[in-house]
């Protein structure tokens, strides 16, 4: 037969079998789909390696927080060394972290973009190399035995349709036979008819069976070329997949960090410290600190003096005390020595000092509307000067002097002044009251 082939014309594909014709394609799209792969597991990683980066940033960014919230707030001693402990913690698993995402793509990035690169060659008209060989091997080994299929399908129509036609020829002659009004020539001409369309059947038939067995013989060589080139395109995904294994498993030790030996450190170091606190020694040392083992000017016999007689304002009083060191008293043994931590317990005991001298005097009251010296209350200090920020409470503070302010966490109030060295600043409540609130419990309305 002359002419161009075209293996996709007139061929009626019967099933979903590989060997029918042109559904070798699934196998060459496969080669692409492996291209497709690589990006796919790429972009996974890059999405994980962003995920534990920001997950690095977010342990720092609570661990500097909490750190400070701690360090500022009522906690002490042994028990705050052990909350602090969480946020070294998560400092150094942050570090880790930061390592995975470096080893996820410095390394296993990298590594498949590089891989996909050897392995699939683009070419200047589209495509890949890689995909237009298995293309063109399967075409070449499945066209011979496609034409003869094509053949084969050709010869079954044929004798089909002689089938058909003799069927016809016959019943015709059968219902002639009946009629009375044909002459004998007309019966002999339906009588022929029937002799050709039998004639024609065993044309065909012999045809078909010919065109079927030429079919048959040409199977073996048909399956054995396209089994080859599918042998190659199973070699190519063999290296493929033998690629994704390995670099999965990479993946996985990279991600797996509960057998570095530094993260089995972490935790066991975290351990250490929460098992060091103390309940007995934050007592003691919460007694000899803030209880009664305190040092104490108990009240002695004093002459008179012109200096001493003038009563100090609350401001003055603040200034005098920075300089006074309490002593008459030796310390009890139960006095226990703590890491340098503001031990006070309330915004007064921050904000108020003591004078060396004392009087029940309504004029020394820190909280009367005016002093000795004439001063007003510091809390109708005109603040205009100050910017004013609006802040919300984190946490509920009941206040414990009648300088300090009470609310609620979630409740709303403006801060007048910024935070002294004490971690004390100064506000207002929407009611108009003015006192003092510690600083770590609100933050900002952004």
């Amino acid at each position: 037969m002359s002419g161009s082939y075209d293996d996709s014309v007139g061929v009626e594909v019967s099933s979903d079998s590989f060997w029918e014709v042109g559904n070798y394609k699934r196998t060459v799209k496969r080669i692409d789909d492996g291209h497709r792969l690589c990006n796919d597991l790429m972009n996974c990683i890059h999405e994980r390696a962003r995920i534990e980066k920001v997950y690095a940033q977010q342990l720092t960014e609570w661990a500097k927080r909490w750190k400070q919230l701690v360090e500022k707030g009522p906690q002490y001693g042994t028990v705050e060394r052990a909350w602090c402990a969480f946020m070294s913690e998560a400092e150094k698993v942050s570090e880790l972290h930061l390592e995975v995402k470096g080893s996820l793509m410095n390394e296993d990035f990298e590594k498949i973009k590089n891989w996909q690169k050897e392995a699939f060659h683009k070419q200047m008209m589209g495509g890949f190399k890689e995909t237009k060989e298995a293309e063109d091997g399967f075409r070449k080994a499945q066209k011979p035995w496609a034409k003869k299929l094509k053949e084969v399908e050709a010869a079954k129509k044929a004798y089909h349709a002689a089938c058909k036609e003799e069927k016809l020829a016959i019943s015709r002659e059968t219902n002639s036979k009946a009629d009375p009004a044909l002459n004998p020539e007309q019966l002999k001409k339906l009588q022929d008819k029937v002799e050709r369309s039998k004639q024609d059947v065993l044309k065909t038939k012999e045809k078909y069976e010919k065109s079927l067995k030429e079919l048959d013989n040409a199977t073996p060589q048909y399956m054995e070329n396209m089994e080859q080139v599918f042998e190659q395109c199973q070699q190519f995904e063999e290296k493929r997949l033998r690629f994704f294994r390995e670099v999965l498993l990479e993946v996985q030790k990279h991600l797996d960090l509960s057998n570095l030996a530094s993260y089995k450190n972490i935790y066991r170091e975290l351990e250490q410290n929460i098992k060091t606190a103390d309940a007995v020694e934050d007592l003691r040392w919460f007694r000899a600190n803030q209880g009664p083992g305190m040092s104490m000017n108990w009240p002695q016999f004093e002459e008179w003096s012109a200096d001493l007689n003038r009563t100090l304002s609350r401001r003055e009083k603040k200034k005098a005390s920075d300089g006074v060191t309490l002593t008459g008293i030796n310390q009890t043994g139960d006095q226990v020595s703590q890491p340098n931590k503001h031990s006070s317990v309330s915004s007064y005991e921050k904000n108020q000092s003591y004078p060396t001298d004392w009087s029940d005097e309504e004029s020394n009251n820190p909280f009367s509307s005016t002093d000795a010296n004439g001063d007003t209350n510091p809390f109708d200090e005109d603040t205009s000067s100050a910017m004013e920020v609006r802040v919300r409470a984190l946490y509920d503070y009941e206040g414990q002097e009648q300088d300090e302010l009470s609310f609620k966490a979630g409740d709303e109030l403006t801060k007048m002044e910024n935070e002294d060295e004490q971690g004390w600043c100064k506000g207002r409540l929407d009611n108009g009251q003015v006192g003092l609130y510690p600083a770590n419990y609100v933050e900002p309305i952004q």
